[in-house]
């Protein structure tokens, strides 16, 4: 079987097209070769045999996106600094400080980037590649290079860090047991692994050991690479983004059009990177309530150790997210009681980076929505912190306090069940948006992977989907042209998201309205994907908008 199990026509296509031939991967100086390139270059070495190039292209391309990362980071946290935006003036030219500045700054952004990486079309990869690397397909083919090279601690690293994302590939994880029993004992290691997510595991770990001491110190760190991993998220949301909704047309806006365009985009990403720093490499829907998990923990972890002051301040940090969370609340008195006449509680107060962004991501939602509304989109605020469900990707821990004496807390350390493997059927997953509402589940349905839901689109949606329908549905559509396929009591009729999007090119029906179609299919995938805690992407190989009207006695005369 091919690693990763996919085409790779557009790959070796690209490798004719761009100059990166597996003889030059090491090549020193110049501009940083990209990543899509070297890529290109490492698997058509190895279906060319050349697993010693192939490794060498493959190690070079994972540098490289690394490094294109670091690069850009560097660059525009060093223009950030030296160029400040300057602020609105009054008058006609009010506007010419802040222009002025924004130009300085590109500039900047510039001339520090293209020293080390060329021209920035060099590094524009295609969105197949991209997602190659999030998938983490590369790594696939290294561990088959490194095996053909006896290269096996090597091999069994890359296997494992493919598996990390890919938890379904059962051909990899048969792979990893026999590397198991051919080179003895290994310590398999996670290549790309989140610092952050891997202190936050170590902490929980520690923390369910009553290891507590060791549980503050990795949540701790936990928390600092969070923190820094949130600022790179900003930054990095700061580059290209795709215009979707105009790709395909000669799209020509005006200036302030152009920049909200641009900037509403900027703003999702960033308010997005809550969700971004909570999932785990290869996972859809993130660890719940994370950010404020860290807290909770922390709250307990140090009254434990006897800190009341940082228990207090953990608390209340955590409260910040959670305010009505009736279990912090009382913990938060309690500590409040054991610091009497020591330190004065109203002085311990929230930590101020949770404060800060906090602050930060409820401005981001207010302009978000107020974007929606003034510029036509639909936008839906994601539940980002919430705090039980069904789903656990980690060990849960309820802020109730039952398990201790009757005078202290009484912290209820329940542990998640025992996982069951990742091929076994699963959901109850989070429904992502908070005015989805949970109906039936499978077995209230008397099947297997079924869900009903209600309020997934509103009110409007339906009515404007109903418009757009009117003109664009043809009878038997879908159906091998049959008007009425199941029952000749009713005529079916049906549309397709590409067939919408054409009519709305050509001013057929409103653009904005078959837009809308697409919106709400890709806003299903997602929910059921989320629901179904699916480990792996799902695709949809077909939307179709069906309409079926009851045919009267008189059509029906003729088929009885």
């Amino acid at each position: 079987m091919a690693p990763g199990s996919r085409s790779w026509g557009a790959v070796l296509l690209l490798a004719a097209m761009l100059p990166a031939a597996c003889g030059s991967c090491g090549a020193d100086g110049g501009p940083l070769e990209p990543f899509d390139a070297l890529y290109a270059s490492g698997v058509e070495a190895y279906y060319g045999g050349d697993f010693a190039g192939a490794a060498r292209c493959l190690e070079q391309a994972l540098r490289s996106r690394r490094e294109l990362r670091a690069e850009r980071l560097r660059c525009r946290r060093r223009c950030r600094g030296q160029v400040r935006l300057a602020a609105l003036g009054a008058g006609p030219a009010g506007e010419l400080p802040f222009f002025g500045a924004l130009l300085r700054r590109a500039g900047c952004l510039r001339s520090c980037e293209e020293p080390r990486l060329g021209a920035a079309s060099r590094h524009r990869a295609a969105e197949e590649v991209r997602s190659d690397f999030q998938r983490r397909v590369p790594y696939s083919y290294l561990q088959r290079a490194y095996i053909q090279l006896n290269k096996l601690e090597e091999a069994a690293n890359a296997a494992h860090t493919f598996f990390m994302a890919n938890p379904e590939h059962m051909e990899i994880q048969q792979d990893i047991e026999n590397y198991k029993t051919t080179a003895g004992k290994v310590s398999l290691i996670d290549l790309e692994a989140k610092p952050h997510m891997e202190d936050y595991s170590a902490g929980v770990r520690h923390y369910d050991k009553e290891e507590y001491g060791l549980a503050i110190t990795f949540l701790e760190r936990a928390l600092e690479g969070y923190y820094a991993e949130d600022e790179d998220c900003q930054i990095m949301c700061e580059g290209p983004q795709r215009f979707e909704e105009h790709e395909y047309l000669e799209y020509k806006a005006g200036l302030y059009e152009a920049i909200a365009d641009h900037y509403m985009q900027v703003l999702a990403c960033k308010h997005d990177c809550i969700r971004e720093l909570a999932t785990r490499s290869g996972r859809i829907s993130p660890i719940e309530n994370f950010l404020p998990l860290h807290y909770d923990y922390l709250q307990f972890a140090y009254y434990r150790v006897g800190d009341y002051v940082k228990a207090l301040e953990c608390a209340r940090s955590y409260l910040l997210f959670h305010p009505d969370d009736e279990d912090v609340l009382e913990n938060a008195a309690y500590y409040e009681g054991l610091l009497e006449g020591t330190v004065d509680p109203a002085t311990i107060k929230p930590r101020k980076e949770a404060k800060a962004l906090l602050r930060r991501h409820k401005l981001e939602s207010h302009l978000l929505r107020v974007a929606a509304v003034g510029l036509g989109f639909t936008y839906t605020e994601p539940n980002y912190w919430k705090r039980y469900g069904a789903r656990q990707d980690e060990h849960s821990v309820p802020s109730s306090i039952s398990s201790e004496p009757e005078d202290g807390p009484r912290l209820s350390l329940t542990k998640k069940p025992t996982p069951k493997p990742d091929r076994e059927l699963k959901e109850g997953g989070p429904l992502l948006y908070s005015d989805v509402k949970f109906v039936y589940n499978s077995q209230q349905l008397n099947g297997t992977q079924r869900v009903l839901l209600d309020n997934v689109i509103s009110e409007e949606q339906c009515r404007e989907l109903h418009r757009v329908a009117s003109g664009i549905m043809l009878a038997g559509d879908g159906y091998r042209g049959k008007t009425s396929p199941h029952t000749p009591n009713e005529r079916f009729e049906g549309a397709t998201v590409l067939k919408a999007l054409k009519y709305g090119y050509e001013g057929r029906v409103p653009l904005k309205s078959a837009r809308l179609f697409y919106d709400i299919s890709e806003k299903a995938r997602r929910i059921v994907e989320s629901y179904f805690m699916l480990n792996s992407t799902l695709y949809f190989s077909y939307t179709h908008l069906v309409c079926r009207t009851a045919l009267s006695a008189l059509h029906l005369s003729s088929h009885q």
